[in-house]
């Protein structure tokens, strides 16, 4: 099933992102991490994908060698493998970031053989030592890219334009969409333009980046209503757990935090404190949300599980 039929029907539906584990660090954390969210009824699991980077070890004499290597492996891999053992749709994100498009190809024969039919498509971050987005060589610059090479898979063609023999499942996929405009957007218009253009190549549905305003997220919904933008728009929660966050949210995904939330979050002054704001603001913007009938809640649990294990039962 696709993720707007998994997500239809009567309440506003569950699900939730995870991180693939660090390279050689097996995925009983992510059992665990399942295990505990079990209990709300996830209609779908995204497990995000990641680049290769730099890093640095030393080497003898003092020196320092520099590799360039994969900290998070094996997206595909753990998604069946997950998919398989809780009966909950993975859904693997698939990046222009560090990929060329015969390393996509791949990566979608092998999804398909597994039986994974849903799928995220994103550009992707900046590899962490250049200034700005640099496509790989032989590899997609924009997410409008990577989608016309899915349908492209889809209607029975390789990337070279050969046909497939024995064409498989499609693969039904989501974009994501920004209520505060993406970081590199010179203004909101042409950021909504983008996103009307995703849906016009085929995505299913729009999940947004994370959030605090709710009224941010309604404007964009009405907005892209208003222009006939059909698909199912899923708000992106993540609650706030740390002191740190307070400016480097805001500054790293270029959302603001309304004017009560932050008064609160400066009267802070632990981890903990954070925390609990943080549940009771998730709690809030949830209820209203479900109020308004969204289809759908999409959680990000990076540093955030305990807390979307607190907010869960509140608001389901």
């Amino acid at each position: 099933m696709t993720i707007p039929e998994l997500i239809a029907g009567n309440g506003t539906a569950f699900s939730y992102e995870v991180l693939p584990p660090l390279k050689g660090n097996g995925i009983d954390g992510l059992r665990k991490t399942i295990d505990r969210l079990r209990e709300f009824e996830p209609k779908y699991i995204n497990i995000t994908n990641h680049r290769a980077e730099y890093v640095y070890r030393k080497v003898e004499g003092g020196l320092m060698e520099r590799l360039h290597t994969r900290r998070r492996p094996g997206t595909v891999a753990v998604a069946a493998v997950l998919q398989r053992e809780c009966g909950i749709p993975l859904v693997p994100h698939v990046l222009c970031s560090g990929y060329t498009r015969e390393d996509i190809e791949y990566r979608l024969l092998d999804m398909q053989i597994l039986g994974i039919e849903n799928l995220l498509l994103l550009r992707g971050d900046k590899a962490r030592e250049d200034a700005v987005f640099h496509p790989t060589e032989g590899g997609h610059a924009h997410t409008t890219d990577l989608q016309m090479q899915v349908n492209e898979f889809n209607a029975g063609r390789f990337v070279d334009g050969t046909p497939i023999r024995q064409p498989g499942q499609p693969f039904s996929y989501g974009v994501a969409c920004y209520p505060e405009k993406h970081e590199e957007a010179p203004n909101l218009e042409s950021d909504f333009q983008m996103f009307k253009r995703k849906v016009e190549l085929g995505a299913d549905y729009g999940v947004t980046q994370l959030f605090y305003d709710n009224a941010a997220y309604y404007r964009f919904v009405d907005r892209c209503r208003k222009a006939g933008i059909t698909v199912p728009i899923i708000p992106g929660i993540k609650p706030l757990s740390k002191l740190s966050q307070l400016t480097l949210v805001p500054k790293t995904f270029r959302c603001d935090l309304p004017e009560p939330l932050a008064h609160e979050l400066f009267r802070c002054t632990t981890d903990e404190a954070v925390k609990q704001v943080g549940i009771e603001w998730a709690v809030e913007q949830c209820r209203d949300l479900i109020a308004h009938g969204v289809p759908s809640i999409h959680f990000y649990t990076v540093s955030a599980v305990d807390s979307i294990a607190q907010i869960a039962p509140q608001v389901y």
